[in-house]
């Protein structure tokens, strides 16, 4: 599809190689890691488009682990995580998209499936990555460095916030349910339920609180949420 690669990370070589068939088949160049400490030398040394990662990692560092530690990284924290797991609990989910994936697909699964969802994180990710800075009167978002700042003060801010309020700076003064959210920040393929959109609303009120911009966030009753400067729509 482009010179850019999507890196999979799965320490067993026969689920590596039935997704390389068929990403390839799609169009897509591939390759592959065993393990956490080959997935991030080779994620520093050429950079993927996107990674495919595997929960349970063998060495004592898992996916999730890895996740943590991508997202922490300024320059390697932009590049998309799918997260591939046996694990299909709604808490363990939550926890993978906490650390940053952006997805998160639960085995067994359709490589048709794998498709569309790769393609979907990779328009979302573009969308996100525009260079351009995004400013709401002091609060500015910068997309490059994936920094967000109040008064050129640095907003200490987690990776799933951020891309909430990334979706929310580019899209103001609209009001969004909790589905539109779920679909437009995490992918409409990822199964957990509403309520979680009220549990990262309130972190990335309690972020911006100390800041005195909490208020940008707002409540639509009988809908869910939208991004407003204008304070007499604050609920």
């Amino acid at each position: 599809m482009k010179d850019d690669y999507i890196l999979i990370v799965d320490d067993e070589s026969p689920i590596r190689e039935m997704i390389h068939t068929a990403l390839e088949m799609s169009d897509f160049s591939c390759q592959q890691a065993g393990d956490a400490k080959q997935a991030h030398q080779m994620i520093v040394d050429q950079r993927p488009c996107i990674i495919l990662l595997d929960w349970m990692l063998p060495g004592g560092t898992s996916g999730v682990d890895l996740c943590r530690r991508l997202k922490r990284d300024e320059t390697l924290a932009e590049i998309p995580v799918i997260m591939l797991t046996a694990r299909g609990e709604e808490d363990h989910k939550v926890q993978g998209l906490d650390a940053g994936a952006d997805d998160y697909m639960t085995k067994p699964f359709s490589t048709r499936e794998l498709v569309s969802r790769i393609k979907a994180v990779l328009r979302r990710s573009n969308a996100l990555n525009n260079e351009k800075l995004i400013e709401a009167e002091d609060l500015l978002l910068d997309p490059v460095s994936q920094r967000v700042s109040y008064q050129e003060k640095i907003i200490d801010i987690g990776p799933t916030e951020y891309r909430l309020l990334a979706f929310f700076m580019t899209h103001p003064e609209r009001a969004y349910t909790r589905a539109q959210l779920l679909d437009q920040v995490w992918g409409g393929n990822v199964y957990i339920e509403d309520r979680t959109i009220d549990v990262h609303i309130r972190r990335l009120r309690k972020i911006l609180e100390p800041y005195g911009v909490e208020r940008f966030v707002q409540t639509v009753r009988g809908t869910g949420y939208r991004f407003s400067t204008r304070t007499d729509q604050y609920t």
